[in-house]
């Protein structure tokens, strides 16, 4: 398969993630439909989670396999200290970003003023209130995307491998199911924005952070293959998926009782599965 063609079907398969996020700018939906749409992203998430590990520990695997065989011990230290970075990366990377994204400076009172009138200075109007609250939901929202976008990558990288070592079915087969898987993606990334409606240039923005790794690890595998390489983002998606997923119970446990919300994880997780047997028929 050519590179330019490798290019477009990584492209395809990257951006039907477009599919599911117009699903954000739905109204009628009612706050505890909404908190089931979050935990049904979890669950998602979750697949994806135990997808990620499990390749992570395939390559962890087959280093510790070759310094058995004699093969040296170097190789197995370096994918091991490479999945402990990824993974405390993408959890403390993604919290650290999420507290830089909603900081806001409180204003200092006014010199000489007493105490009752700073508390009144300092009081937040509801207004303020309410744009906070939207504000918080679309910066999880959009941390969601970049969680799925690192997992993305690595879903690119696979395609651009089996493209460049001729694998034309496997490839097309890959491009098939990653379209499927990411397009339920797109719905996983929305699902939490509660009664936010997000605006089209936040879906573009959206869909390029979750759905454009995918491209670009397309054009990558194509010319470099490195299990090192794979093993970091793996892991970064594993550690970011963690946190996203962790933010998404503490939301949703609020508004709707356990045996929903372990319903949802049940029924995203299933879907995320359902999605992914595709390139398992395929052999990817």
């Amino acid at each position: 398969m050519s590179p330019e063609k490798t290019a477009v079907l990584g492209a395809i398969a990257g951006f039907t993630i477009y599919f599911g996020l117009p699903v954000g700018r739905l109204q009628g939906l009612g706050d505890r439909t909404r908190a089931f749409l979050s935990v049904l992203a979890a669950g998602i998430l979750l697949f994806i989670f135990w997808d990620v590990l499990d390749a992570a520990h395939g390559i962890l695997e087959s280093g510790l396999m070759m310094a058995k065989d004699g093969g040296g011990w170097g190789t197995f230290a370096a994918r091991g200290i490479m999945a402990a970075a990824g993974i405390l990366a993408g959890g403390l990377g993604l919290a650290w970003i999420e507290h830089q994204l909603l900081r806001r400076r409180t204003p200092a009172p006014m010199a000489g003023g007493s105490a009752d009138a700073a508390a009144v200075g300092a009081a937040i109007p509801t207004s303020d209130l309410a744009a906070l609250a939207e504000r918080a939901s679309l910066t999880l929202g959009m941390l969601i995307a970049v969680a799925i976008g690192l997992h993305n990558f690595s879903e690119g990288l696979a395609i651009g491998v089996s493209a460049r070592g001729g694998e034309v079915a496997l490839a097309t087969t890959l491009i098939i199911g990653f379209a499927l898987h990411n397009a339920t993606e797109g719905f996983g990334i929305v699902g939490p924005l509660g009664g936010v409606r997000p605006s089209w240039r936040w879906i573009i923005l959206a869909g390029l952070i979750g759905g454009g790794p995918t491209f670009v690890g397309t054009l990558i595998g194509y010319r470099v293959t490195s299990p090192a390489l794979e093993i970091l983002f793996y892991t970064l998606a594993a550690g970011a998926i963690l946190y996203v997923v962790g933010q998404l119970w503490n939301s949703a446990n609020r508004r709707l009782g356990g045996r929903l919300v372990l319903l949802g994880l049940s029924l995203g997780y299933l879907i995320g599965l359902a999605s992914d047997l595709v390139i398992t028929y395929g052999g990817g």
